[in-house]
């Protein structure tokens, strides 16, 4: 049974199909997540594929270990693919109770097990969790809520939250998207937590999402070893790995000068 928060006002989860396609809504147009219907563990849409492109940062033998933890449960497309495919221990923590039981009706998301916990709880509260620290390989981001304008979660003091819940050589992805989102006033917050050498993006998708992906001390290999990598990622789970490495860029030197020129404290 998932953990609970004190019950709130909160907008309610609705669903749409076109084309073999369930959509999650938060009771507007916007689209909170995708599954097809007769194929529920593959990542629907482009963005949530993206977001596993920290899987090139991992050895290849040690690809499936670890804890991963989504912050956003969506329509539990990454939480699903985490715990049925990569078999990974799994965590989604998830503010919006009517989302939990949207998903475990609709989208597949199964019952709590000994590699699956889902919370409902305020994931600022959750990752700020003394407790936590450095327990989790594999952070993913995806916080917004119904009208899906900037990031819910988006401040220096939430990412070194999100710095600390990492063990060393654990990854963050984050999505960023929304009409009042900033790429270079939230990637300059990411940076100034984990260090601009450990910060990279990839271009936008046609939609308007942007991965930010952030590290805790992790040394990236030379370009072949990273094909070696997306060429066993496609082999294995049929991911666009080898157009990720493509779409990966350092953080621009913009954001790079900026945190050179700031006062440091």
């Amino acid at each position: 049974m998932s953990k609970k928060i004190k019950k709130m006002a909160w907008a309610p989860a609705t669903l749409s199909e076109f084309d073999g396609v369930r959509f999650l809504h938060l009771d507007s147009i916007w689209v909170q997540g995708a599954m097809r219907i007769r194929k529920p563990q593959h990542l629907e849409l482009e963005y949530i594929q993206r977001m596993m492109v920290w899987m090139l940062w991992r050895d290849s033998a040690s690809l499936r270990e670890g804890h991963a933890v989504q912050l956003g449960l969506g329509a539990a497309a990454i939480t699903r693919y985490c715990h049925k495919v990569l078999r990974m221990q799994t965590t989604a923590v998830e503010i919006n109770p009517t989302v939990i039981h949207a998903c475990r009706i609709w989208f597949h998301l199964p019952e709590d097990d000994k590699r699956l916990t889902v919370y409902n709880e305020d994931a600022a509260r959750w990752v700020a969790d003394p407790e936590r620290a450095q327990t989790v390989q594999v952070l993913n981001v995806d916080l917004y809520d119904h009208d899906a304008a900037s990031p819910v979660l988006d401040d220096e003091a939430f990412y070194a939250n999100c710095f600390n819940l990492l063990a060393d050589g654990g990854l963050m992805t984050v999505n960023l998207f929304g009409r009042d989102a900033s790429f270079a006033r939230s990637a300059a917050r990411i940076a100034a937590v984990f260090g601009s050498d450990q910060v990279w993006s990839l271009a936008p998708t046609k939609e308007g999402n942007t991965i930010v992906v952030a590290a805790r001390g992790v040394a990236v290999p030379e370009r072949e070893e990273l094909e070696r990598r997306a060429a066993n990622i496609e082999a294995q789970f049929d991911l666009p790995a080898a157009k990720w490495l493509r779409l990966v860029r350092p953080l621009p030197l913009s954001i790079i000068n900026q945190l050179k020129a700031e006062p440091q404290t």
